[in-house]
């Protein structure tokens, strides 16, 4: 049993202040006077306070309160990555379950952790696919706590009789116990985690449909263009950019490319270049006579800085140009290789 002498002599808890200051005379003036950017004029002038009174700080206290700083802040991002199950896990097997359980009080209490904390980081989209099909007093629950704008892309994506169900037992919802959400939590992030471990593959899109399109012959390629333009004139509209773009000036046979230049104006062609690749730009030249090649490495050297909307709208028309001259059956665009090419 400790005297009465040692009591008295047993140094007392530092405040929350206390540890701040000791904290930021450790860290020094520079990166203190940053932190205080972001803190209100109450607590500065309380930590302020301390740090005047506190003239010595001893090695130990400077080691303790860094210590728990950097256990603190390692805590809320596990907190932030995977929840407050996953913290507590990798706390408990670094530092044990008493200290583990001690630092996340002490985080949760002065933080004030939000439940479904680890939803709130999720994509919408997935964050939608993961709960449409849970029970509508779950989806209510999780909708509750997280973001407007999360919420709002969740309620969005609902069927319409969902929605109205959704939206009255958030509306009627008061207090729900705590041991009902972390159970909930619980659930949730085992299910979470479950499918974040699946191999997703991403397949199909519109690149996808390029790729194809870009390997069959001329006429398959309008068709299925033609059919697109009537059914969904957006769609059609994306997949033609995507599917010769500049730099597949590339592809062109010299033969070609030369009837192509013929028809482009110096000044597109030149504006077209300002931002294109050595191949690309050597491929032109390659393709023109030494005098042209020579004034038109000139005209892009004078031209200055231009704006990337220019260009881009430059190297449209020049793709436009060698579209329809395709179309029309002037030049050959070799696709999937030069397969099939007859010379």
């Amino acid at each position: 049993m400790p005297s009465l002498q040692d009591m008295y002599n047993e140094p007392k808890p530092l405040t929350a202040h206390e540890k701040a200051a000791i904290l930021f005379i450790a860290i020094g003036g520079d990166y203190a006077a940053k932190v205080f950017e972001h803190m209100d004029e109450d607590e500065i002038e309380s930590i302020t306070l301390e740090i005047a009174n506190n003239r010595h700080v001893s090695v130990e206290q400077k080691a303790t309160v860094i210590s728990e700083f950097y256990q603190l802040m390692m805590a809320n991002d596990y907190i932030s990555t995977g929840g407050l199950e996953y913290a507590q896990s990798v706390l408990e097997k670094a530092l044990g379950a008493e200290k583990a359980t001690e630092i996340l009080n002490r985080l949760t209490t002065s933080l004030q952790v939000r439940p479904f904390e680890f939803l709130r980081k999720t994509d919408p989209s997935q964050l939608l696919n993961f709960l449409q099909n849970e029970h509508p007093q779950t989806i209510a629950l999780v909708m509750a706590y997280l973001s407007p704008d999360q919420a709002g892309i969740v309620m969005s994506g609902l069927s319409v009789d969902a929605q109205a169900d959704v939206a009255k037992r958030i509306a009627l919802m008061d207090r729900t116990s705590p041991d009902v959400i972390r159970e909930v939590e619980r659930v949730l992030e085992k299910k979470l985690s479950s499918l974040s471990t699946q191999d997703f593959t991403i397949a199909g899109g519109v690149p996808s449909v390029v790729e194809i399109l870009n390997r069959v012959d001329r006429s398959t390629e309008r068709a299925i263009i033609e059919s697109l333009e009537v059914d969904s004139p957006e769609l059609a509209e994306e997949i033609k950019q995507l599917m010769f773009v500049f730099e597949d000036i590339i592809m062109l046979d010299d033969r070609s490319l030369q009837l192509v230049l013929r028809e482009v104006d110096t000044k597109d062609l030149s504006l077209a270049m300002k931002a294109t690749s050595d191949e690309v730009a050597e491929k032109i030249y390659k393709n023109m006579s030494k005098r042209a090649a020579d004034m038109l490495k000139e005209e892009i050297s004078y031209m200055g800085p231009v704006k990337i909307r220019d260009v881009e709208e430059a190297q449209t028309k020049v793709v436009n140009i060698i579209r329809t001259m395709e179309d029309k059956g002037q030049i050959v665009i070799v696709r999937g290789g030069g397969e099939g090419m007859l010379v």
